[in-house]
């Protein structure tokens, strides 16, 4: 393997992420939020949003366990197909059957393909690149999913506000027929376990070698995932159903002015990752992973500002700049940790089990997203009016769990 971090396989499967991730990122903008301005609802919105994570939890494991024993570079293709062809068939079925029910299904089975698709992702990079180059692939990574972040809501905002939901879902299925045929090129090293047995029996197999592991050879791994699903539950869920509730719906803005700020929001949000990955990457070799609780303890301050704005400012402009602003301080300081945490489990597992480690590590640290959704999206329907409350709570919470979490991380 060339001692480099940007190789020609590696630099395929970034160019196909930037590709594939676009797409994701503007279907997941534009569907949500047509059924939120079509309802007007945000519980309805929060338990779909809820519904839509499930599958993506249920499938992480098994794109682990496929990871580790199939060809990554033929999982990418093939579920980057099978996503195009989902988006396709949900454009046919738009006006002709329920919208909430052609909007959750299509979110539920979306989200599952990502679930199956990240872990084969995160598990190709250790075998494409050198150890000391870990972190910066990962900041790459990280750098490649916050860009798609931000280009993605900004022109699926575009689209969407000028033309409507069809044109954007048409733009997601070339995004994704695109880099199904760029993946075909990667060559990603693969050797053939054996399988000793039917597919249950494999994949709980794997599945006990794996949390085995976790539990055993690294029991810090699990405990960080615990703050994560607690991290997600509290904060992260909240930002998700605030920002487009709060932005759509509550403050003073029209139709139009409110999906495109709603984009541009979003959009910060995304620049915040891609300084993130961008800090990560430059920081890489100062970073001490056991400092990482400092991280979620600034992002958790950041909160407060944003209820504050929502009880004493009187312009919405200025409430939607406190919001935006706060979001991108956020997303910035969780990339970082991201990047540390990712780095950190994939220096640390073994080859065999990477793919199911991160399966797992995922599975975890999404659990709590449906929860967390659900929980806002009604908490906002029964504080209509007093939404300072939600977001006070949330950055309580959050602020109370890091501090708490500093000594788990102060292990690493």
């Amino acid at each position: 393997m060339e001692n480099k971090l940007f190789t020609k396989d590696f630099t395929l499967v970034v160019i196909g992420q930037i590709i594939s991730l676009f797409g994701n990122a503007a279907i997941r903008f534009a569907l949500p939020l047509y059924l939120l301005n079509r309802t007007g609802s945000s519980a309805l919105y929060g338990m779909v949003t809820a519904c839509a994570f499930v599958p993506m939890i249920l499938l992480s494991p098994v794109g682990g366990l496929i990871a580790d024993r199939v060809n990554k570079r033929n999982v990418m293709v093939a579920l980057d197909f099978s996503t195009a062809g989902l988006v396709l068939l949900s454009m046919l079925l738009m006006n002709s059957v329920n919208l909430t029910l052609v909007v959750t299904v299509t979110l539920m089975i979306l989200y599952g393909i990502a679930g199956a698709y990240q872990p084969t992702v995160q598990a190709s990079i250790p075998v494409l690149v050198e150890k000391e180059n870990l972190t910066g692939a990962n900041a790459v990574i990280n750098i490649i999913s916050s860009f798609a972040s931000l280009s993605g809501p900004v022109l699926g905002g575009i689209l969407y506000s000028a033309y409507g939901l069809l044109p954007v879902l048409a733009a997601c299925v070339v995004c994704f027929v695109l880099s199904a045929v760029m993946e075909v090129f990667i060559k990603i090293p693969y050797q053939k376990q054996e399988k000793g047995g039917g597919i249950l029996l494999i994949a709980r197999r794997d599945m006990e070698e794996s949390i085995q592991f976790i539990r055993e050879c690294k029991p810090i791994i699990g405990k960080g995932l615990v703050v994560i699903c607690s991290i997600n539950l509290f904060l992260s869920a909240m930002i998700v159903v605030a920002l487009p509730y709060l932005i759509t719906e509550v403050l003073p803005f029209t139709a139009v002015q409110a999906n495109g700020l709603y984009g541009y929001a979003q959009g910060a949000m995304a620049v915040g990752g891609i300084m993130g990955g961008i800090s990560a990457g430059i920081l890489a070799k100062r970073m001490k992973v056991n400092k990482a609780g400092n991280l979620l303890v600034l992002g958790s301050v950041c909160v407060f500002p944003m209820g504050g704005a929502l009880l004493w400012a009187d312009s919405g402009m200025a409430i939607y700049w406190t919001i935006t602003v706060c979001c991108f301080v956020i997303m910035w300081i969780s990339t970082v940790f991201s990047v540390q945490m990712l780095a950190f489990v994939q220096a640390e597992t073994p080859p065999n089990l990477i793919g199911k480690v991160m399966a797992v590590g995922m599975t975890g640290s999404m659990c709590a997203q449906p929860f967390g959704s659900a929980l806002y999206g009604y908490l906002f329907e029964l504080c209509a009016g007093r939404e300072a409350l939600v977001v006070l709570f949330a950055g309580i919470v959050t602020f109370a769990i890091a501090v708490k979490s500093r000594k788990v991380f102060l292990a690493l």
